[in-house]
């Protein structure tokens, strides 16, 4: 673990900060991370010139908890704001005044501190709450009847929202499914993520005003709404991608046998089996060409970055809150199915004075980002208690890091509480209402097959749930409560069911210590 940085870190070495964020991004969609169709030339580019992240993962597959744990440093069991507020199902909505986040940290050592696009960590505190400036762009999805945006189409004379051919399949109960996608009659101009791209153009352009004539750094996210469905895309993005040249997900044929039946219930939600498969290939083509035009307008960014000359001053961060189905194990969206497809996202680093071309493999969280924005800036990363500086692997230094990665989720439209051990060969999924489920991803790289209650893979099996109850313990989770009466865990050395002491479970050091009869001691 490298040191601290100092709290009086020259105002010259503190760097300015750019963070791009999209929301529900599969890390394939890219052609740094091996899409041969991807559309990606910019954010390829930041790859080439920094440092992938090849095991990426969201602390959470959810929204709000995984903003929440960007902004704070925290696990979502640590913060408890636990679910979005839209599907909220009685959790926390807002983080208290007094938690800490980096950007109240970077106002007070002097930053500028800026937020383009969608806040999402919070209900009714907003992102300037929390020290941030920009519009206040709140809710899940792009909010076209923002007064902002119909301001900035009035301004440039652009046409309105206007959309067709929606892509939606049939529910359970008869009803329409969620919308899945559809076209939109607007130019590439109109769209809410050309508009997202020219305010943080505007806002870049003021810091670096501000970093030139007096020496203030800057951090400025620009998080865009997408590519999260519904994927509503202008013709040429729209039908940038042929489905032809789109393999589907070898997951695609997922019978759920041996899964937990939440997952069949979520496909059905979906509406999956109501839609052709011919569907679900343009689907994702067209999902595709939304992460093309999100990568088009990170190029004006970046153009604009080298044109303020700011390139060699500032760390450029990319990467989302967690991925997307799309279609993968006949679902959309995400839910309570801790499969790569939702956990493992795209991560890119670029640090000014860091080699380019970097690969790690090593586990690393979206969590890991506060540190790694905190020490940039010169700020202590403690209180980020949950994260780890990513700089020691930027720069290629030696350093010890774990094995493995513990990911949590709390329930989307209903509670659901699991949690999940990743390491390079096995997954663990404990699932406390049904199946746990435990995947050989060297074998079955697409997670077909649980094999949790394969003989062969006892021990495999109790040596995973007991790292994974040593972790949650030594945390704080207390979902390690349930595991410890319920799996082999080891030695405990407490009484587990917390029932109070009698004669099966009170062991005294000595006789001196018992307890007298009658007395159920503290």
């Amino acid at each position: 673990m490298t040191s601290s940085p100092s709290d009086t870190a020259s105002p010259t070495s503190r760097k300015n900060i750019l963070f791009l964020m999209t929301d529900q991004h599969r890390a394939d969609t890219l052609g740094a991370y091996g899409n041969p169709a991807g559309h990606t030339p910019v954010l390829d580019e930041l790859a080439a010139t920094g440092t992938r992240f090849d095991r990426w993962y969201t602390p959470t597959a959810i929204c709000t908890p995984a903003r929440a744990s960007l902004l704070t440093g925290q696990a979502p069991f640590r913060h408890k704001v636990l679910a979005n507020h839209e599907r909220n199902v009685g959790y926390l909505e807002d983080l208290p005044e007094e938690q800490f986040t980096f950007s109240r940290a970077l106002r007070e050592h002097g930053y500028n501190c800026g937020l383009i696009g969608k806040w999402h960590a919070g209900h009714l505190r907003t992102a300037a709450d929390h020290g941030f400036d920009g519009p206040d762009l709140a809710g899940w999805h792009n909010p076209v009847d923002h007064p902002d945006y119909l301001a900035y189409l009035d301004e440039h004379g652009l046409p309105p929202y206007r959309i067709s051919d929606r892509v939606r399949g049939t529910l359970p109960n008869g009803g329409p499914g969620n919308l899945l996608a559809a076209r939109l009659h607007q130019p590439v101009e109109a769209t809410f993520e050309h508009y997202l791209a020219t305010r943080a153009i505007q806002k870049l352009e003021q810091y670096a005003t501000d970093s030139r004539e007096q020496g203030q750094p800057f951090f400025l996210a620009l998080h865009f709404f997408g590519p999260h469905l519904p994927y509503i895309l202008p013709d040429a993005y729209y039908d940038l991608v042929d489905p032809a040249d789109v393999e589907l997900p070898r997951s695609i044929a997922e019978t759920f046998h041996g899964k937990p039946p939440v997952q069949r219930n979520y496909s059905a939600h979906w509406t999956f089996d109501t839609m052709p498969i011919e569907t679900t290939r343009k689907l994702i083509a067209v999902y595709w060409g939304y992460v093309a035009l999100i990568d088009m307008q990170i190029g004006r960014v970046m153009d604009a970055m080298r044109r303020l000359g700011l390139v060699d001053d500032t760390a450029v961060f990319f990467t989302c809150d967690h991925g997307e189905f799309t279609g993968s194990h006949r679902l959309h969206d995400k839910g309570p199915a801790m499969y790569e497809d939702i956990y493992r996202t795209p991560g890119l680093l670029r640090v000014p004075g860091a080699p380019g071309g970097v690969v790690r493999s090593e586990f690393v969280s979206l969590l890991d980002c506060t540190a790694t924005i905190l020490e940039l800036a010169g700020i202590d990363p403690k209180p980020a208690v949950d994260s780890r500086s990513l700089l020691p692997l930027v720069h290629e230094d030696a350093v010890e890091w774990d094995d493995d990665i513990v990911c949590e989720f709390h329930g989307h439209h209903f509670p659901y509480p699991q949690r999940m051990l990743r390491e390079d060969r096995y997954k663990l999924v404990v699932n406390p209402d049904s199946v746990n489920e435990l995947y050989d991803l060297h074998t079955d790289p697409d997670e077909l097959h649980n094999v949790y209650d394969h003989p062969e893979r006892a021990d495999v099996r109790t040596r995973m749930l007991r790292r994974l109850y040593d972790v949650l313990r030594d945390r704080g989770d207390n979902f390690y409560h349930w595991m410890t009466s319920m799996y082999d865990v080891g030695e405990v050395g407490h009484d587990p069911t917390l029932s109070g002491l009698d004669e099966s479970t009170y062991r005294p050091a000595t006789p001196e210590s018992a307890p007298a009869p009658g007395d159920l001691g503290s």
